[in-house]
């Protein structure tokens, strides 16, 4: 039933959902926004092709083994799940990929400007004496996505008749946890 897997996939975008189970159903979420869409590479005009986005996980939900979660294909893209709006948090994991642009998929119901409006006071605050510092790191911020994004997409999915491939798709991240 698309209604009852609907209201079951939104119930899992709720900000007191364990952690785990956002990281799951964020990753398949964003598989399957990313899927549809392509990119073009090649080395001259002659040589360029289409490459379709490809979205994979790189470790275990919650291993706290200073990965990161997601990582984009072909364009490396880096996507990290958190469930705060804490810059101290974001500047150590921006700091352990030394300074590389994140994409923060945060587990909060903030749109992605109220959000950065938070963090970005944070970081103000943090490093009012360093403003190098603080362009540096404000500038690796490369998205938020949030939980009003997810949905979103979540929608988009639902449109482009991809709700049978999320739900196997969260079926198997499921099992791998």
């Amino acid at each position: 039933n698309p209604i009852f897997a609907m209201k079951f996939i939104l119930d899992l975008l709720k900000p007191h959902v364990d952690a785990r189970i956002f990281e799951i159903v964020s990753f398949s979420i964003l598989k399957y926004h990313y899927i549809r869409q392509s990119v073009y590479f090649g080395t001259t005009k002659n040589t360029v092709k289409k490459n379709a986005l490809l979205l994979y996980k790189t470790g275990r939900t919650n291993a706290n083994d200073g990965g990161i979660d997601f990582i984009m294909l072909p364009t490396g893209r880096i996507f990290q799940v958190t469930e705060v709006l804490n810059f101290k948090k974001y500047f150590l994991d921006i700091r352990k990929l030394n300074r590389y642009p994140i994409t923060f998929v945060i587990k909060q119901d903030y749109t992605p400007e109220e959000a950065w409006i938070i963090i970005e006071k944070e970081a103000r605050d943090e490093f009012k004496d360093n403003q190098a510092v603080l362009s540096h790191y404000l500038n690796c911020f490369e998205e938020l996505i949030t939980l009003p994004v997810l949905t979103k997409y979540l929608n988009q999915i639902i449109d482009n008749d991809n709700l049978g491939d999320l739900i196997d798709e969260l079926i198997i991240q499921s099992k791998v946890e």
